[in-house]
């Protein structure tokens, strides 16, 4: 039978790279060379084919750490895993699964967490993402889509705090035409909310970045909590200065354990046109019913492991 190309698909590439592409189009990128802090996804292109997120602040030369989007975290037993400057690092260890399809392609890896002095890892996080096309492709291949991202959290030892902080656990820094202060963007809530004085520190179940693009139209990326994060729905540290993060741990401190590992998921709709809350309240009620993913030892021929979602067979 004649090989059909997928429409979802991750292609690896030199430098530790990974491209993760829907109609052959590049949507996103992730990073995990060890000549970075911490892995991070970049560009997240948006339907006209311009990048939604940027690489740095745009009026702050102290936050280089601001990586488009990026897991990290700023007090794990008192060390700070979110600035650059710190000695601590997070490391890709190794990928498990690259797996294609009609419908998503999935990623799956395992990091580990170092304080920077002790060659020992303090955690282990095992990174899953998925990018997943929202309807037909559109002229030139443009189409809005969704990147999901669940990740697990394995302390070394029986248990680990993430103490009580505003930064940490996914991060998103959006291009500079999309923030409020330096471009042409809004920030808006679930609960209808707009601008950081409004949104700082509220519980929400997702948040939106909206704002113009070079092609002469607007574009944006809503994130989203999951309901089965602890403290649903989280409060959010966000920036008129094109900052957004979902803060877990804004309140309190999380303990993950190797009896319980901490798992939590997030979701980016990177979308045409502004803000639609009816389409991101059909997009959360949706992300809240699919089921997660599973890592494990493949069956197929020449795989080692493979990813599923939640109760799909395994083959």
């Amino acid at each position: 039978m004649p090989y059909e190309f997928p429409r979802c698909q991750i292609f690896p590439q030199a430098n530790h790279e990974a491209s993760f592409q829907i109609d052959g189009v590049e949507r996103t990128r992730w990073h995990y060379g060890k000549q970075y802090p911490r892995p991070f996804f970049y560009p997240l292109v948006g339907p006209t084919g311009s990048s939604l997120t940027r690489m740095g602040h745009p009026g702050a030369v102290n936050h280089d750490h601001h990586r488009s989007v990026w897991f990290a975290h700023n007090k794990v037993l008192g060390i700070d895993f979110w600035s650059d400057n710190s000695d601590a690092v997070i490391q890709q260890k190794q990928w498990y699964a690259y797996r294609d399809g009609n419908d998503e392609a999935i990623m799956a890896g395992l990091t580990a967490w170092y304080d920077g002095h002790d060659p020992q890892e303090l955690l282990e996080q095992e990174i899953v993402a998925a990018v997943r096309p929202v309807g037909e492709a559109k002229p030139n291949s443009a189409c809005d889509f969704l990147l999901e991202i669940q990740t697990t959290f394995r302390p070394k030892a029986d248990s680990l705090e993430f103490q009580q902080t505003n930064f940490g656990f996914l991060a998103v820094r959006v291009a500079k035409n999309i923030a409020e202060h330096f471009g042409g963007g809004l920030l808006t809530n679930s609960a209808g909310a707009e601008h950081e004085k409004n949104i700082f520190g509220k519980p929400a179940r997702w948040m939106d970045y909206s704002g113009p693009v070079p092609a002469g139209t607007t574009e944006g990326i809503t994130y989203f909590d999951h309901p089965n994060n602890p403290g649903f729905p989280n409060s959010w540290h966000v920036r008129e200065d094109g900052w957004m993060g979902c803060s877990p741990c804004m309140h309190g401190a999380l303990t993950t354990t190797k009896a319980a590992p901490l798992t939590v998921r997030f979701l980016l709709h990177v979308h045409s046109g502004p803000i639609d809350a009816d389409r991101a309240n059909d997009i959360q009620t949706q992300f809240s019913k699919r089921p997660g993913f599973e890592v494990g030892k493949s069956t197929v021929k020449h795989n080692q492991f493979g990813v599923w979602r939640t109760g799909e067979l395994r083959t």
